[in-house]
């Protein structure tokens, strides 16, 4: 049985990549995985959670789990910039945000032109990937936003 966001790579028709940065990585996710972008950067810490855990902060009315991406995926932790900002994601009926170095643009991808995931990029876990998508000026390594977010 196949995971859950791993059958997406079998479709057809175009489908469009929310991009940004991870430190020098382009990645990437598609965009209707994306609730919204936030530059809110106020959040409240959480004691004892997991070191990628940074806080939970209230947004109307809702209660949204802040994780440092760049953390979360092997990297150093992230540093809080003016391009900082806060994609916010549904997995599970919860709210989460992934705290990322900078949103770049939304890039009309064809499923033909994404590879198979590499099994390591900088130590992280060719797991995490959709695929990566070649286009002739990018390369943008396509997040699979479920397994990052079940992965301990």
């Amino acid at each position: 049985m196949e995971k859950k966001g791993k059958k997406a790579l079998d479709r057809k028709e175009p489908f469009q990549i929310s991009c940004f940065y991870i430190g020098e990585a382009m990645c990437g996710i598609d965009i209707n995985m994306v609730q919204e972008i936030n530059k809110q950067l106020d959040f409240t810490v959480v004691p004892h959670a997991p070191d990628y855990v940074l806080g939970i902060m209230n947004l109307r009315g809702k209660i949204v789990t802040i994780i440092d991406l760049s953390k979360k995926l092997g990297f150093s932790y992230s540093r809080m910039t003016d391009n900082t900002r806060i994609i916010i994601v549904e997995s599970k009926e919860e709210y989460i945000g992934l705290l990322v170095d900078k949103v770049t643009d939304v890039v009309l991808a064809d499923w033909d032109k994404v590879s198979s995931p590499p099994s390591n990029i900088k130590g992280l876990k060719g797991k995490y990937f959709q695929g990566v998508y070649k286009s002739k000026t990018k390369l943008v390594a396509i997040l699979d936003i479920e397994e990052v977010l079940s992965s301990d």
